[in-house]
């Protein structure tokens, strides 16, 4: 169906960008053909830019931020940390404010270049250097493990980035806040974007699982990518599963891998994929057996040491501890979205009237309880596209006349991750205000660093000052957020190594805003699914870590088992 991904054949160019959602398999990809050009005798280096670099743990020793060798021979790496990066851009930022300006406004200002803009802007600064700098000009290859997004070059190329507008500026503040001050860096800016959309130079690798969620990811990194002239793309499905058992586990897995990629029309130049592997991506020697197709020889014996519960349990504690409000947070891909519904649809079967309320665009959940309808559950759906797209046309309205150059430069400003997430958590406060239910259940909601600009009482920061002044409930559900005996916070994660160390951040990020999550939800688990499929039963036992590590974290920990429909498997006939 697909040609299986060789480095030795698809090293296209000199620069290897590997993109895509957490979890699917970035560092491995990267890792593993960064070992294989050099074992075949070109000179090496990787890089990670990823906030949430695991690249030491893969290549199994310590990564600085300057080139050093590595295990094998020809190969360098480097680990360019964003956030100390960002940290830096912070202090350049703030520090000619400090002393001058009351210590809440510069409290406010370090808030405001928290977020994962200001991170992301750091790391492209960072790995800026390695394209244009001649120190760099003896590597035959350099692997990128995670590109910029589009919206970080496309404001990049923008005029109005370098103009000086954000600093005269009175209409809004990017939350790039870190550009500026980077005038002087315009040159050495251009020139990397000049590389980066050189065919002849730059390869762009999208990296997904053949799972839904994964794949529209990518398909959006691909479009906004291309808007910035980095069209030289190929697709990679990581974890394509070509098993002949018996095993229902088994089947059920291949059948949702295929369904997924039914309808996958990619506009790339080309497509490859890679084995799923029951593998630990780990260690020189596992990753180029993984990248060269040898046999699996490992086998791994492991259960879960710690005590876990089911979903049903942590129903109980929402009826005993009487939470009005349920929130399930995660990264993207690790099902929070289903979690919810089937929170919400057992509260409706136990007599209680409940609302579910999604930001699926697809609004899935709609359409299907349509068909199996329960008087006690209302279900609606948030689309991020319209309220957005709202939000947008009120902030573009209340800034008055700009220039066609200041005006296109906040367009751009207002497309990025920071807007959608505000203009979502605005409409989720509106739903919170409504009283008539028992329990109001909410997938999807808002990190740490949006709740503690919302919740800057007296902020100098702009995208406070035009967000939260007319939102009253905004400003009522961050106090109910903050109280346990009012909310339960579920995180939903998967037994696997990036979803957990997202999740782990994401639980700090929140607790930064004096918001405790009480229960971990661990979905979609093969250790508990009971499959006797040889490759899935090694992975199975692999999960084992990483359910014992959310254990260690949480008080409460529910185990999901893997299912190939978990949510339509609860409806009511």
């Amino acid at each position: 169906m697909y040609s299986r991904f060789d480095p030795l054949e698809q090293a296209f160019s000199r620069y290897l960008f590997f993109t895509g959602k957490g979890g699917v398999g970035k560092t491995s990809t990267a890792s593993a053909t960064a070992i294989a050009l050099a074992e075949a005798g070109k000179k090496v280096l990787i890089v990670s830019t990823d906030p949430a670099s695991n690249l030491q743990d893969v290549l199994e020793q310590e990564i600085p931020s300057e080139p050093v060798a590595v295990k094998v021979a020809n190969l360098f790496a480097c680990n360019i940390n964003p956030e100390e990066a960002a940290r830096q851009y912070r202090e350049r930022v703030i520090g000619p404010y400090r002393g001058v300006l009351p210590d809440d406004a510069v409290a406010s200002m370090e808030e405001q270049l928290s977020g994962a803009c200001t991170v992301e802007m750091a790391a492209f600064d960072e790995f800026t250097s390695l394209l244009v700098n001649d120190e760099y000009s003896s590597f035959d290859h350099i692997v990128f493990d995670t590109a910029p997004t589009g919206h970080t070059l496309r404001l990049l190329a923008l005029p109005a980035a370098w103009s000086g507008f954000l600093e005269t500026s009175t209409h809004g503040v990017s939350c790039l806040g870190p550009l500026s001050g980077l005038s002087e860096k315009k040159q050495s800016y251009e020139k990397s974007l000049s590389v980066l959309s050189d065919v002849s130079q730059t390869s762009l690798f999208l990296v997904t699982r053949p799972d839904s969620s994964a794949i529209k990811e990518a398909m959006r990194a691909s479009e906004e990518l291309k808007a910035t002239g980095m069209d030289h793309q190929h697709l990679i499905i990581n974890g394509f599963a070509d098993f002949n058992t018996n095993d229902s586990v088994a089947q059920q897995f291949q059948e949702r891998q295929q369904d997924a990629l039914k309808n996958l029309s990619f506009p790339v130049e080309k497509t490859f994929m890679l084995p799923y592997t029951s593998r630990s991506l780990t260690g020189f020697s596992s990753l180029s057996s993984w990248i060269k197709s040898l046999p699996e020889t490992e086998t791994f014996t492991a259960s879960a040491e710690s005590d876990t519960h089911s979903l049903d349990q942590y129903v109980q504690h929402l009826v005993k501890g009487n939470k009005k409000l349920v929130m399930t947070m995660g990264k993207g891909g690790v099902g929070k979205t289903t979690v919810a519904a089937s929170v919400a649809l057992k509260l409706a079967e136990k007599g209680f009237t409940v609302h579910l309320t999604t930001t699926d665009p697809a609004d899935h959940l709609t359409n299907l309880f349509k068909d199996h309808k329960l008087e006690s559950l209302t279900v609606s759906n948030i689309n991020p596209k319209e309220v957005t797209a709202a939000y947008t046309e009120k902030v573009l309205s209340d800034a008055g006349e700009l220039s066609a150059e200041e005006r296109e430069y906040l367009e751009e400003d207002l497309r990025s991750p920071c807007t959608e997430e505000i203009a979502v958590f605005r409409a989720f406060a509106d739903t919170v205000a409504d009283e008539q239910y028992d329990f109001i259940v909410m997938d999807t909601a808002p990190t740490g660093h949006t709740l503690l600009l919302l919740d800057a009482a007296e902020s100098y920061h702009k995208e406070v000052e035009r967000t939260s002044a007319d939102v009253p409930n905004v400003k009522k559900l961050l106090p109910a957020l903050r109280n346990p005996d009012h909310t339960s916070i579920a995180i939903v994660t998967l037994a696997e190594a990036t979803p957990v160390l997202e999740a782990a951040r994401l639980s700090e990020d929140l607790q930064r805003a004096d918001i405790q999550p009480d229960w971990w939800i661990v979905n979609q688990s093969l250790l508990a699914s009971g499959t006797n499929e040889p490759i899935l039963k090694n992975r199975s036992a692999v999960e084992a870590k990483w359910i014992n590590k959310v254990c260690a974290m949480s008080a409460d920990t529910a185990l999901l088992p893997w299912t190939a429909n978990p949510l339509s498997e609860q409806l009511p006939v």
